[in-house]
């Protein structure tokens, strides 16, 4: 499920995208989360470019002056993230955790900004010193689950959340991880509960219908997926959505009936390159 800042007019093919890839479902009755699963905590979608341009050039100018304050660092790279800057966002968190290594706030910024460029292990090493088994924090233990999932350790990623909900119960962002994961582990049914339990909650977002939404087109339901889409998205975006979301099970469909074909493996001098 993704971990990145995904506008709600894509949430529904980003993830889609994902979970098909992850999880095979295009056999089921049928993706930034992370944000990322797209589950991981992402910067908040700005009003306008315009406004997001703004807050990177204050921010810029205060980092460059005081590059040793951490509300200076943490919002220049938030403004960086949400100007598409992600690469960038990192370095300028990297190097403010190597100045305040005990900042919890600051690594739970640092751990994200690691998930949403695929650093999965090195995320969660830096999520474990950004809060404590005595004093946890819910958002680090949600974030925690959806790197997790992106690993495909669905129940460590439950038993994450489980603890995150004990702090705050009925929270859609982490009922809204949750459910993206069992969707990554094809259980369908359960993620649609555990979907609309979160968007049942006061003051959900729309992430959390956006992924009900998904997860009910996945089921087939494309035009109940269309209904729930609309209440964020304007009827167009909505429709193009569920479209795009119709012609990639179609696709995976089709891929799954066709004999695979069986091709000789080419030499060559040198060894593979490793995946980290």
């Amino acid at each position: 499920m993704r971990l990145a800042s995904i506008a709600p007019s894509r949430l529904v093919a980003s993830t889609a995208l994902t979970i098909l890839a992850a999880a095979g479902l295009a056999g089921c009755t049928t993706t930034k989360g992370p944000e990322t699963t797209g589950s991981i905590a992402s910067v908040p979608r700005p009003t306008s470019e315009a406004g997001w341009r703004s807050e990177l050039e204050k921010w810029e100018a205060l980092y460059k002056a005081r590059p040793d304050d951490v509300t200076n660092a943490t919002q220049y790279a938030q403004a960086l993230r949400g100007t598409g800057q992600r690469a960038q966002a990192l370095a300028v968190l990297e190097q403010a955790t190597i100045k305040h290594p005990q900042n919890k706030a600051l690594l739970g910024a640092y751990g994200r900004a690691l998930a949403e460029l695929g650093n999965y292990a090195q995320a969660l090493e830096v999520f474990s010193r950004a809060h404590t088994p005595d004093m946890p924090d819910w958002r680090i233990l949600s974030a925690q689950g959806a790197v997790l999932d992106q690993l495909g350790r669905y129940e460590e990623a439950r038993r994450h959340y489980a603890s995150a909900l004990k702090i705050v119960p009925d929270e859609p962002s982490v009922l809204s991880n949750l459910g993206l994961s069992y969707a990554l582990s094809k259980d369908l049914k359960r993620a649609e509960a555990t979907l609309r339990q979160a968007t049942a909650q006061p003051g959900v977002g729309p992430r959390a219908r956006q992924n009900l939404a998904l997860v009910v087109g996945l089921q087939g339901r494309f035009s109940e997926a269309e209904d729930i889409a609309r209440a964020d998205l304007p009827p167009e975006e909505a429709a193009a959505n569920v479209d795009y979301l119709r012609q990639m099970l179609a696709q995976q469909n089709n891929d799954m009936q066709k004999p695979a074909s069986v091709q000789k493996p080419k030499r060559t001098s040198s060894a593979p390159a490793l995946r980290s």
